[in-house]
């Protein structure tokens, strides 16, 4: 299970596949889960749809997986979670038991490419996330704190 939180588990969602929830409550500030997998670069030739929609980016050419439900974490506009470090999922705020985790894939990307329709239906959805570039100020400054320290540090 890699180093998730054991207050987590994975199942179905009714809209997007394999989701990941609090068994019990969560306190702001718990690693929820971490990505602690694999490496890749861009030099990489086994590139799959599945690595390709579950690593996060953490350097100008460099994604990494997750050996435990980390890539099962889905996003929100709006979410409960975010990235501390490169690669630890936190907690913003106190979760509830049964509630789903989240949190903003924009938290961690840089790259040209990607991009994703969001469909997270939060009232503050900004209905498609790409890049660290396309986040509003306002929500960098609610994030603080919370977005990959390969995009806020500077080199």
């Amino acid at each position: 299970m890699g180093a998730d939180n054991p207050k987590i588990f994975l199942r179905r969602t009714k809209k997007y596949g394999q989701g990941v929830y609090a068994r019990e409550p969560i306190k702001k500030g718990e690693v929820v889960a971490v990505y602690d997998g694999p490496f890749y670069d861009n030099e990489f030739d086994g590139w799959t749809p599945d690595l390709l929609g579950h690593t996060i980016q953490c350097g100008k050419a460099l994604w990494r997986d997750s050996k435990g439900v980390a890539r099962y974490v889905n996003h929100s506009c709006d979410p409960n979670c975010g990235i501390k470090g490169r690669f630890k999922i936190k907690a913003m705020r106190d979760i509830a038991a049964g509630e789903q985790i989240t949190w903003d894939y924009e938290m961690t990307e840089k790259s040209w490419w990607w991009r994703m329709r969001c469909r997270c239906g939060s009232s503050i959805c900004r209905k498609v996330i790409g890049t660290y570039s396309n986040m509003p100020q306002s929500i960098r400054r609610k994030y603080k704190g919370f977005i990959s320290t390969w995009l806020t540090q500077k080199t």
